[in-house]
């Protein structure tokens, strides 16, 4: 595979996950510009990869394939300002939610190769689980070969834009909503005698049982979660399921176009 030219126009978590990713695969960075408002951003992520470039908004908005990294308020603006550098041949790949293909085609009109990802936090390692939604008439070749790139990142499936939202909340948010509490009982495990080695593998071992259990046998949910009589925080259970129903409502209302 030929690498292209790639221009990253914000300098934020989410490059630093697809550039990590890249470089865990041997990945030429050498074509790879970034630009960033924040050159702070910019500088870290050439002490972590030090092959790819710092280049103005410009230079980072004429590449083959141009990736806009940033928060969806931010994209109107920046559109706007480059506009001017995006063609019909310019590959342009939004990483947010929010902004619909009808958005960008009133902002960029140029463009005709429009692809939408919702990238998840897990490409760092390779373990990505990651959505893409494509513009109508988007040419094979071309979309041989951004799928050729998310390969590099996990696995990748091809959804309808409509659902980009909802991939967002239950896909690419739900590390959040357990990370913090595999912390939390790693720290107990310590705290009642193991040590941190052991407590985390602990965890990372039940975990994983775990969802093999509820999501790959012909167990229904009821019979998975009748296997273990004790639960100590059951009387718990419809409160968090609660915050999960008005937190993650609230947050897609909020994300849909």
């Amino acid at each position: 595979m030929i690498t292209p030219t790639i221009g990253f126009i914000g300098g934020g978590r989410i490059t630093r996950i697809l550039l990590q990713a890249f470089a865990n695969k041997k990945i030429n960075l050498l074509k790879a510009t970034v630009f960033d408002i924040n050159t702070e951003n910019v500088d870290k992520l050439k002490s972590r990869f030090p092959d790819i470039h710092q280049g103005t908004l410009e230079e980072a908005a004429s590449k083959e394939i141009v990736i806009i990294a940033l928060h969806p308020p931010a994209i109107p603006d920046t559109l706007n300002l480059i506009s001017e550098y995006l063609t019909s041949e310019t590959i342009l790949g939004s990483l947010a939610p929010k902004i619909s293909s009808t958005k960008f085609s009133q902002l960029v009109p140029n463009v005709k190769k429009l692809v939408r990802m919702i990238p998840n936090a897990t490409s760092i390692i390779n373990e990505g689980y990651n959505p893409i939604w494509f513009s109508d008439g988007f040419p094979s070749h071309d979309k041989e070969t951004i799928l050729q790139m998310m390969d590099f990142l996990g696995t990748t499936l091809e959804v309808e834009e409509n659902q980009l939202e909802a991939y967002a909340i239950i896909s690419a948010m739900a590390p959040t909503y357990f990370w913090f509490q595999w912390k939390k009982l790693t720290d107990l495990g310590v705290k009642y005698g193991m040590s941190e080695r052991f407590a985390r593998e602990a965890v990372l071992q039940s975990m994983y049982g775990a969802l093999e259990t509820y999501f790959n046998t012909a167990m229904s949910p009821e019979e998975v979660m009748d296997l273990i009589p004790v639960k100590p925080i059951g009387e718990h259970e419809k409160e968090i399921e609660a915050i999960y129903e008005q937190k993650l409502t609230e947050l897609y209302q909020k994300i849909k176009p």
